[in-house]
């Protein structure tokens, strides 16, 4: 059974009373609130529509953060230890599919004439760059819409 002083259940009830606060927030203090007043694992995540790992996983982060929340001086640094403790652990994502110097050179090309390289027009198509990129050999393939977002982006 989680143990809350005074302080964190009086900051839990306020973030759950609050009506500025994510979701996210007000679901996880719900999971320490019930846990805190005795409910086992399996009930909790059937009252809050969650899963029993979901629920286990704030109960640990809950536990482990008890050092950093009675070092807090205040309510405000009480709050931003709570929120931390029950915010997601950012994630890394995908790799990146071009890098910085391969978006610099569609970037660049897309800057010249297109009838310098051939291409009858006087304005470059996301089309038309995507085909020099790739005879040039700056990109294996692209898209013509990752040209356009490319070329999008470094619009002012």
């Amino acid at each position: 059974m989680i143990q809350l002083s005074e302080r964190e259940q009086r900051m839990l009830e306020a973030i759950q009373g609050q009506s500025s606060v994510p979701q996210w927030l007000v679901k996880r203090s719900a999971v320490i609130l019930k846990a805190a007043s005795g409910a086992t694992t399996s009930s909790i995540a059937a009252a809050t529509g969650q899963r029993r790992d979901t629920v286990q996983r704030w109960r640990d982060r809950w536990y482990a953060s008890q050092a950093e929340r009675e070092q807090a001086e205040n309510d405000k640094a009480l709050r931003q230890v709570i929120e931390q403790t029950l915010a997601d652990v950012p994630r890394q994502g995908a790799p990146a599919t071009f890098s910085a110097e391969q978006i610099v050179q569609i970037v660049a090309l897309a800057c010249e004439e297109p009838e310098a390289s051939g291409y009858p027009v006087s304005h470059w198509t996301p089309r038309e760059v995507r085909q020099e990129a790739i005879k040039r050999g700056i990109v294996e393939h692209i898209s013509e819409r990752q040209v356009g977002r490319f070329l999008k982006r470094g619009r002012s």
